[in-house]
């Protein structure tokens, strides 16, 4: 069974849930091969792994791969790929694994498929493109094949494993050096779930009409223990932090549950959530485009329907 490369998201030694939907995908085409850069992959992270299929984890945690840009994640990428002849590469739909792919198709010469949704095991791979309104199925037909994968699109499946653990020690090239990180800051956290890897977003659009009318979705988002995600145009107004914005221009999510709060349904926003398992609408026109969308819509005041969903999911969670 052939390889397939799998580069672990991970922050601070924690594996990110990515990872795990990668893992599942890359048993479709072959044996999963973890590779692991930078400091932290210790047992805890080793078996994270490994209860996802992981039969090797190659390890590179020189401080040479990690003091410079995404620059290092390729060439590492591409030593590996000349060495194993993989069946595929597959990284997260993150900014550094975008560019680590692109970077990586460029040295090897090989095609890559960004943003997919799904994977087949021949290698097809499905993508939801031009704001979601089309879904295309393609290979990769040169060299080996490179796919990032959207979070929150495939269901991560365990498959226990006990794997190997080897350190690799890869040649970094002269210009892959020539940008060096100078310092890290850790962006502060509230206790609310990453919103690119959520499994339920509750977001609120132009029709909560301030900062403080974001009290009502974030009351709704805790009851459901969910992140919180916001339209450009209540961005944009200053109601919400820019960095929680769901849309073409903003993040991508795909949770397994999205509720859409005073949001029109603008082409910008519906591409970056419409491949959400479940859309719940709640807004007062009932011509808004989004709820095209919904599987379930609600026309109404968000400020009336809201605080009742809210207080109706506590009386449960409290029963």
């Amino acid at each position: 069974m052939a390889d397939v490369l799998v580069l672990v998201e991970q922050f601070g030694g924690q594996v990110k849930k990515a990872t795990a939907e990668l893992m599942t995908a890359a048993r479709r085409l072959g044996s999963p091969v973890a590779v692991w850069i930078g400091p932290g992959c210790d047992d805890g992270a080793l078996a994270t792994l490994g209860e996802f299929g992981a039969s090797e984890v190659l390890v590179a945690d020189a401080p040479q791969y990690t003091d410079h840009s995404v620059a290092p994640i390729a060439d590492v990428l591409a030593a590996l790929v000349a060495q194993r002849s993989p069946a595929a590469v597959l990284v997260a739909s993150s900014a550094t694994g975008k560019e680590a792919a692109g970077r990586l198709a460029i040295k090897t010469n090989s095609g890559i498929i960004t943003d997919a949704v799904d994977i087949a095991a021949d290698g097809t791979a499905t993508q939801s493109v031009f704001g979601g309104s089309t879904i295309v199925h393609s290979r990769v037909t040169q060299g080996t094949p490179i796919i990032t994968v959207r979070v929150n699109s495939i269901a991560p499946e365990p498959q226990a494993t006990t794997p190997s653990r080897s350190t690799i020690d890869v040649p970094v090239g002269e210009s892959s050096t020539k940008a060096r990180v100078t310092e890290r800051t850790e962006a502060t956290k509230g206790g609310r779930p990453e919103l690119a890897e959520a499994a339920v977003v509750v977001s609120g659009g132009r029709g909560v009409g301030s900062a403080d009318g974001f009290g009502v979705i974030e009351q709704l988002a805790d009851s459901l223990g969910a992140a919180v995600g916001a339209s450009r145009a209540a961005t944009d107004a200053g109601w919400y932090p820019h960095t929680h914005q769901v849309g073409q221009t903003g993040k991508t999510v795909s949770p397994q549950l999205y509720i859409a709060n005073g949001i029109s349904g603008a082409i910008q926003h519906r591409a970056g959530m419409q491949t959400s398992k479940t859309i719940v609408v709640v807004n007062k026109d009932p011509e808004a485009p989004i709820f095209e969308l919904a599987d379930f819509g609600v026309v109404g005041d968000l400020f009336e329907v809201v605080p009742q969903l809210t207080e109706e999911i506590k009386k449960r969670a409290g029963a």
